[in-house]
């Protein structure tokens, strides 16, 4: 099982928050004290992965998925997908403990507000992802030194083969109308890649709603709407590498993985036609 060492300076710890502080404490025990890494894996490829793909297996589309299975990885795989529910990767995640020999570790940095500030993040993160939302990436200006922090961290898991690690590169969750436009890339996913050079595979999914109760239910009782995730080819990144890291750099990064990202939504849009899947683009007058 894999347990970096990294860990947060004082000065990056100040910038939490009592309640963030507590919940970053636990988490990253959990994700670093190995008894508790092997209780985390045990609970997430049984009773994780088990309950999530029951409580969308009704609505659940997946398409080359077969080309994980195909995947022999020598370093961290980094999972870069759109971003329209805060459940995203929940699913993805269960099928990926389902069915990957390969897969030892997975972590989803979050924001920290919610997450690691109140009960209901609390409850989403331990009870629901055994603290596998980690590390917490902090907002505003003056915190921002922690950042440097979880993307070290983030970094440094990517060079262990079996460690997964989901990341939305437009940094929050988009509310655009038109589910295939994405919202602007961020800087920071150029420069993990740049600085990790993990294997890069684009994700595309679209169906999940963001309230889990109403979500469940749909499930069973047939209201929902279909779930389509689509897996894309990992990603030659090289022609970057070759370049210096820097912003220009990191910023071409994550524009050509949001541009194969949306290509991708394209993909998964001719899929639901050819399955005859309901169209949930945004009609053009």
């Amino acid at each position: 099982m894999v347990a970096p060492m990294l860990r947060p300076t004082p000065s990056q710890l100040k910038l939490l928050s009592l309640n963030e502080r507590i919940q970053f404490e636990i988490a990253d025990a959990v994700n670093r004290v190995p008894i508790l890494l092997r209780a985390q894996y045990a609970f997430q490829v049984t009773v994780g992965q088990t309950w999530v793909r029951t409580a969308t297996r009704r609505l659940t589309h997946l398409y080359n998925f077969e080309r994980l299975h195909a995947l022999a990885p020598d370093r961290g795989v980094f999972f870069v997908c759109n971003h329209r529910s805060f459940f995203d990767f929940y699913v993805i995640s269960a099928h990926l403990y389902h069915s990957l020999g390969w897969l030892k570790k997975l972590y989803f940095p979050v924001r920290s507000n919610f997450f690691y500030d109140g009960p209901l993040g609390t409850a989403v993160n331990g009870v629901m992802s055994a603290w596998s939302m980690y590390p917490p990436i902090l907002r505003g200006r003056d915190r921002k030194e922690f950042n440097q922090y979880s993307v070290a961290f983030i970094e440094q898991c990517l060079q262990s083969p079996g460690v997964v690690v989901g990341y939305h590169p437009e940094g929050t969750r988009s509310k655009l109308d038109d589910p295939y436009t994405l919202l602007p890339a961020q800087v920071g996913t150029g420069s993990i890649i740049h600085g990790a050079r993990p294997i890069v595979i684009p994700v595309f999914t679209l169906g999940l709603i963001n309230d889990l109760p109403k979500q469940v239910k749909s499930n069973f009782d047939g209201t929902g709407q279909p779930v389509t995730v689509v897996f894309g080819e990992p990603l030659d990144l090289d022609a970057y590498y070759a370049q210096p890291a820097g912003y220009e750099t990191f910023m071409a990064i994550s524009e050509r993985v949001r541009d194969e990202i949306t290509a991708l939504g394209q993909v998964e849009k001719s899929l639901r036609a050819r399955d005859g899947l309901p169209d949930l683009s945004v009609p053009r007058g």
